[in-house]
């Protein structure tokens, strides 16, 4: 088993929508996430990838998608990511919940491991969860978003997985992956990886045995990275879990980080990504998000490129948003 600190914590999550328009609207504007790279699928040069996360690109915070426009509704259910949690301040749930239904979307308020958890859905669908947390996480806050600093979001709480059974993965995820299982409430399962202040240190499973498989499509999670140190800790991964009898791709470069692929029980896609060497390859860290970029083999194919993608802000718009004031709450 590798013991380069296992698996640190999740890297990154993707996800699918059906309107980049829409999808950028409602996480800068409404999460106060930043845009820190509009670049396209690799697979497919005419949809756009569209990366959000903290002020620096920082792993731990990143959440993607892949709009496909007009790409028919999916259905969250067995054998796929079904949540994606965020952290943010304990004091500021009440905050978020007025902040959300302010803006007509609907919420659900639990207590989880002894945690405040907000449920509610992007536009599209996606099962979105805030938890509050008693100690921030070391992330940068948007710098002149929409969000004060002491209610941001700081990157990645956890991810939920929905199963119908738990032994091959469980498998997976400690004797193969580092984790540790640091808890059970019911039929959820929550395992953590090896550093407990870094974001997005959870990977929870629900066990529903009796659960439809899920249906891919706008509104669902595409696949889960974790991360890992660097090119050395990469290729350490791809030959133990090789040696585990898993298949596992090659290395493949995606300008940002190194990922290998495989699928975990279930189905559920998995990807290991590096660290390094980050978002800011090709932008600096006040420039991040403001403008395509592209993979340099799709170079060559920029002005079509940008003719068929549909514009992501109406005209006008201002990228920098003067951050709102903190709510007036009531008891």
């Amino acid at each position: 088993m590798i013991t380069e600190k296992n698996i640190s914590g999740i890297h990154h999550i993707t996800a699918v929508s059906s309107s980049a328009k829409e999808n950028l609207k409602f996480y800068e504007d409404i999460l106060g996430l930043r845009l820190v790279k509009q670049t396209v699928n690799f697979d497919d040069p005419f949809t756009y990838h569209l990366y959000y996360g903290d002020n620096q690109g920082s792993p731990g915070t990143i959440l993607t998608f892949f709009p496909w426009e007009n790409l028919p509704q999916g259905k969250a259910g067995t054998g796929m990511v079904t949540a994606i949690n965020f952290a943010v301040p304990r004091h500021s749930i009440d905050f978020w919940s007025e902040r959300l239904r302010n803006r007509n979307i609907p919420i659900k308020t639990v207590e989880r491991f002894g945690d405040p958890v907000i449920q509610f859905a992007d536009p599209h669908g996606l099962p979105i969860e805030l938890t509050g947390v008693a100690a921030p996480l070391s992330t940068e806050y948007r710098k002149n978003g929409p969000i004060p600093e002491t209610h941001a979001v700081r990157g990645f709480h956890s991810a939920t997985a929905t199963l119908t059974s738990l032994d091959e993965s469980k498998a997976l995820l400690i004797d193969i992956m580092g984790m540790s299982l640091h808890g059970q409430e019911r039929n959820r399962f929550r395992f953590r990886m090896s550093q407990p202040a870094a974001p997005g240190n959870y990977y929870d499973i629900v066990v529903e045995p009796d659960s439809l498989a899920g249906r891919p499509g706008t509104g669902t999670v595409h696949h889960i990275a974790f991360r890992t140190h660097n090119d050395a800790t990469e290729i350490g991964w791809q030959s133990n879990l090789r040696a585990s009898g898993r298949a596992v791709t090659d290395v493949r470069d995606r300008k940002y980080f190194r990922s290998i692929y495989f699928h975990a029980p279930e189905n559920v896609l998995f990807e290991i990504a590096t660290d390094p060497p980050g978002f800011t390859v090709d932008e600096s860290e006040n420039e991040l998000g403001s403008s395509l970029r592209l993979p340099d083999q799709y170079e060559t194919m920029r002005a079509e490129i940008e003719r068929r993608l549909p514009p992501l802000r109406s005209p006008g718009y201002r990228h920098a948003i003067k951050p709102a004031p903190a709510m007036n709450l009531k008891n």
